[in-house]
């Protein structure tokens, strides 16, 4: 496809915000697709290009939790394998999806999974308490099911993992953050070896937006080990309103 400045102009700034939203609450799906989207970046390739530059940003956000100790790696460990494999059934199954269902369906996850980036949990900051065998089969199962769905579209995947993990499987609000990173980091590869064998991307525009994804994650994972939760709120309610009102005058 035809790449111009106007495209990087779009996508560019809204990977950055994406970026440090994902790395806070997850959710970052929720601005990058529809941005590569908006951009005129065709479907099917859009998907791709935007795990090339998510899955770079996030090795950034990752990389940070990892030094600061906040991934409990017995789970890390086994959730990583089960999300390489959830991804790839996932990345698969989007390929053999035509391009306009998938334009489409972004008009009804968008609100949807808002709801979930948006919705005020009083009690995320608190780990239940449960026995460390249900925890683990909870944070391996969640790693699982919801790696598929990113695999096959993406965009609030984070925050699913990051609810799953706190009020399921009783983590504290730093360790599932850790946790979610490396998983979604796992999904994010796997889905992105996918989409790149069978040519589903477009390189120079995923690298790019890629510079700005790791900006984003690195400012954001700061701010998440500093409990910065506030900061995104409005931000995001601002960005995904526009978002959604402009998927629509372009259907």
């Amino acid at each position: 496809m035809d790449i111009n400045i106007t495209i990087f102009l779009i996508v560019c700034p809204l990977v950055f915000l994406a970026g440090v939203i994902d790395s806070i609450a997850g959710g970052g799906g929720l601005i990058s697709l529809p941005a590569y989207l908006i951009a005129g970046v065709p479907p099917h390739f859009a998907l791709g290009t935007n795990k090339l530059s998510s899955c770079i940003g996030t090795f950034a956000s990752t990389a940070r939790y990892i030094k600061n100790k906040s991934v409990n790696y017995k789970i890390a460990m086994v959730s990583v394998v089960l999300a390489l494999t959830g991804s790839f059934l996932g990345a698969n199954l989007a390929l053999r999806v035509s391009e306009s269902i998938i334009k489409n369906l972004l008009l009804f996850i968008l609100p949807f999974t808002a709801i979930f980036v948006l919705k005020n949990k009083k009690d995320r900051d608190a780990a239940k308490i449960i026995s460390e065998r249900k925890a683990f089969l909870i944070a391996c199962a969640a790693s699982l099911i919801i790696s598929v769905y990113d695999g096959f579209y993406g965009p609030g995947t984070g925050t699913f993992l990051l609810l799953s993990y706190t009020s399921l499987a009783g983590m504290d609000i730093k360790t599932a953050s850790g946790n979610t990173k490396v998983v979604n980091l796992s999904s994010n590869i796997a889905a992105l070896i996918t989409f790149l064998i069978h040519g589903k991307l477009v390189l120079i525009l995923g690298l790019t937006a890629a510079v700005f994804s790791i900006a984003g994650h690195y400012i954001g994972s700061g701010l998440v080990l500093k409990r910065g939760y506030k900061i995104v709120k409005p931000i995001m309610v601002l960005v995904l309103a526009l978002l959604f009102v402009t998927l629509l005058i372009e259907r």
